[in-house]
């Protein structure tokens, strides 16, 4: 089968990694040509995945039609702040027996709409399927073994994208609770800045389980809101993808908010980024969804604060603490 990649950054190209092996004919689309064609001449992603070798096999294109012509599946891997005005440009340009599957975890900048009804919308389609989970790039590339979820509302589609993503060290879990799959990998990203700036301001262990465990409160209850199942933010998608994301090294949203902690501006971090740190901006929308729906976020609000208007990381922890004592 041939498998279409939209977005040549580090988790896209990883992905396309895993079809490879997988035995699949694997296009990847970038937005730039020059760096296209650096991809192919280095046969790595310098920028976006480095020191990975990607083999030969894999194509690579800056030409929509290239991209999606012919292709049993469409892999949808944008940032989510360019999701929408990308997704554009493939209008029409899809194969309407191509599934779509959506692995970008985030919320539209415009609608605070989930990114699978963005494309839903943008690509006219019916169903589009979620792939989320814990899954660094660099340890995925490198076939350190992993393990995510495809959420979608069609049993069958399901499997088949179960069966197309499946290896022997990345394993795949089903689920029909898209909604879920989709929030906790969208709201876990603002939960590992406010990680982050707790290991920068010096706090310790305690901590961290504390915000690790009412960040998860709050997703659970922003979730449920909007139609998700309380048990999908125990799972990968939930409880494994904020386990990773506000513990590793590796996670660029935990490290944007460690150097908040330690003093530096977001300017000045986010300045030299290559890659992207999704909960800088989701953590805006999520506020504005959570304000819509009347939902309290208030880890939510604080990073907001924090990334957006320049509040002391130090005096949002005690604007946290110094809430009203209630049930847990």
């Amino acid at each position: 089968m041939k498998i279409s990649v939209i977005g040549d950054g580090g988790w896209g190209t990883a992905l396309a990694l895993v079809l490879h092996r997988n035995g699949h004919r694997v296009c990847v689309w970038g937005p730039f040509s020059d760096y296209i064609e650096e991809i192919q001449k280095k046969s790595e992603n310098p920028k976006f995945l480095p020191d990975i070798s990607i083999p030969p096999e894999i194509h690579w294109t800056s030409d929509c039609e290239e991209a999606v012509i012919n292709a049993g599946i469409v892999l949808v891997v944008i940032p989510s702040k360019y999701y929408r005005q990308t997704l554009e440009l493939f209008t029409n340009l899809i194969p309407p027996s191509c599934q779509i599957l959506s692995a970008t975890k985030g919320l539209d900048k415009q609608t605070h709409k989930r990114m699978s009804k963005t494309a839903q919308e943008v690509l006219k389609r019916e169903s589009v399927a979620v792939l989320s989970g814990p899954s660094h790039a660099q340890e995925v590339a490198k076939s350190i073994p992993a393990a995510v979820t495809i959420a979608s509302d069609d049993p069958d589609s399901a499997k088949t994208l179960q069966d197309t993503f499946t290896h022997n060290l990345f394993r795949i879990y089903t689920s029909e609770d898209i909604i879920g799959v989709e929030l906790g990998g969208a709201l876990k990203n603002v939960m590992a800045i406010a990680a982050g700036v707790c290991d920068g301001i010096g706090f310790g262990d305690n901590t961290k389980a504390a915000l690790l465990t009412r960040g998860l409160a709050e997703m659970t209850r922003l979730g449920c809101a909007m139609g998700a199942q309380p048990s999908t933010f125990s799972g990968l998608s939930g409880m494994g993808d904020l386990i990773v994301t506000c513990t590793s090294k590796l996670s660029r949203n935990r490290t944007v908010g460690e150097r908040i902690g330690r003093g530096e501006s977001i300017d000045e971090i986010l300045g030299p980024m290559e890659q992207v740190a999704e909960g800088v901006w989701n953590c805006r929308n999520a506020k504005e969804l959570a304000q819509e729906i009347g939902i309290e976020v208030p880890i939510t609000d604080e990073v907001y604060a924090v990334v957006h208007e320049g509040k002391d990381p130090r005096i949002a922890v005690q604007s946290l603490l110094a809430r009203d004592p209630r049930p847990e």
